[in-house]
């Protein structure tokens, strides 16, 4: 990229998300918590099992055990049954020249080597002949999936309904986590009023208040609601000083620019310090970061689409990363793009885009209406976002990358 590529004083978004990410500072508060309360949370230290998964030698199939040393080379044999073992029994040891009954997920019984799948076998409750046995054949050895002292899962994981069944498999019933991010929400405008109330000339409703709860709650933070906040010095103020008094970090859409009505800047610098970026994105530029009574502020640009995506790509990494994970980076994935963008980009753009599958099965990325950053029903219409590269041009049929919308949100 030649630095004519890219409009002159702005970060790229790779620079922005280094400085805020260098800047993350993690929680260390951390909580005990039941298994079934932990979907979502962010462990705080290494899971270790405590026992061996599976904790014996046990079948993976309905059959019968055996000692290979009993069949003909072939595997062949005819053995009289001298035992049953169901799941969730202890098995005695097998008898020699003998064959036992067994069930899937039952301890082999000591002395037996191999299990024949029922299917290769006849039998009746006192004998059994079968063909075809391999010596080890559908055993699953104790601790195949787990050993014990193993770790299971590492600090910083957010956890996943598959998490907790792992962790259940080794019987861990309680985990210590980090405390929830507390996140204090304000949206700054005169403009704005409630959903419900009578619109009045000049007048929007509140659509960030709303998308922004609603992106923190999906993401397991707590949130502390400031609501609508005016274009009042003294306001302003006195809604940073507050969220400043609950949360752990302030996140605030508007404001943040150098206009007269924008007096979320000048109180914050006021009450702390702030660095305002202009960033090479698009939708969005101005992203303000900085601390009001050393609580850390991010201010967002005003409009929904600049909010939804500035947050996905910057804000979210940096709850995080703050709130202990390990892992803050998006899935994305390599598609076709089924439009072109013959102008070369001078900023970074996030398209809204959905996923078709084309005649050749590979899925293909189609814009999802206009892209304009007040326009939040393509988001809406979209799977994701297609990153259009600093300083590219896209042609239909490129492979361009995407951000997955379920990983941008959760």
């Amino acid at each position: 990229m030649s630095s004519r590529d890219q409009q002159p004083g702005l970060l790229t978004v790779e620079e922005a998300l280094q400085r805020l990410l260098e800047a993350a500072r993690p929680t260390a508060d951390i909580e005990t918590i039941p298994l079934t309360a932990a979907l979502g949370r962010v462990l705080a230290e290494n899971q270790h099992s405590p026992v061996d998964v599976p904790p014996a030698d046990n079948s993976a199939m309905d059959g019968f055990a055996l000692r290979f040393s009993d069949c003909t080379p072939d595997g062949e044999a005819t053995l009289p049954v001298s035992q049953r073992i169901p799941a969730g029994t202890v098995p005695e040891p097998l008898q020699p020249a003998s064959a036992a009954r067994i069930f899937t997920g039952a301890e082999v019984p000591p002395g037996a080597d191999t299990v024949v799948i029922q299917e290769q076998c006849q039998w009746d409750e006192s004998a059994v002949r079968f063909s075809g046995a391999k010596p080890q054949a559908n055993i699953r050895p104790r601790g195949q999936d787990i050993e014990k002292g193993a770790i299971v899962l590492q600090q910083g994981r957010r956890l996943t309904p598959q998490d907790l069944g792992l962790l259940a498999s080794v019987g861990i019933a309680k985990l210590p986590v980090y405390r929830r991010l507390r996140v204090a929400v304000l949206c700054t405008g005169d403009e704005l009023v409630e959903p419900g109330e009578t619109l009045i000339p000049g007048h929007i409703y509140n659509s960030n208040r709303y998308m922004l709860l609603g992106l923190l709650q999906a993401l397991g933070f707590d949130c502390v609601d400031i609501g609508i906040v005016a274009d009042d010095s003294e306001a302003t103020e006195q809604a940073l000083l507050k969220a400043a008094a609950e949360a752990d970090c302030i996140l605030s859409s508007g404001g943040v620019s150098v206009g007269e009505e924008d007096h979320v800047k000048a109180c914050v610098d006021k009450l702390g310090s702030l660095d305002l970026w202009r960033v090479a994105i698009k939708p969005g530029k101005p992203l303000a970061y900085g601390h009001v009574r050393d609580v850390p502020f991010i201010g967002l640009p005003g409009n929904p689409v600049s909010v939804f995506v500035t947050f996905a790509i910057t804000a979210r990494p940096y709850l995080l990363k703050t709130q202990g994970a390990s892992d803050c980076s998006p899935l994305t994935i390599p598609v076709v793009a089924g439009f072109s963008r013959p102008n070369s980009a001078k900023r970074q753009e996030y398209l809204r885009a959905r996923l078709v599958p084309d005649d050749q099965g590979r899925q293909r990325a189609e814009l999802a209406g206009s892209q304009s950053s007040g326009v939040l029903s393509s988001v809406c219409r979209g799977d994701g976002l297609v990153i259009h590269k600093l300083g590219e041009a896209i042609s239909e049929g490129d492979q361009v990358l995407f951000l997955p919308f379920p990983d941008l949100l959760y």
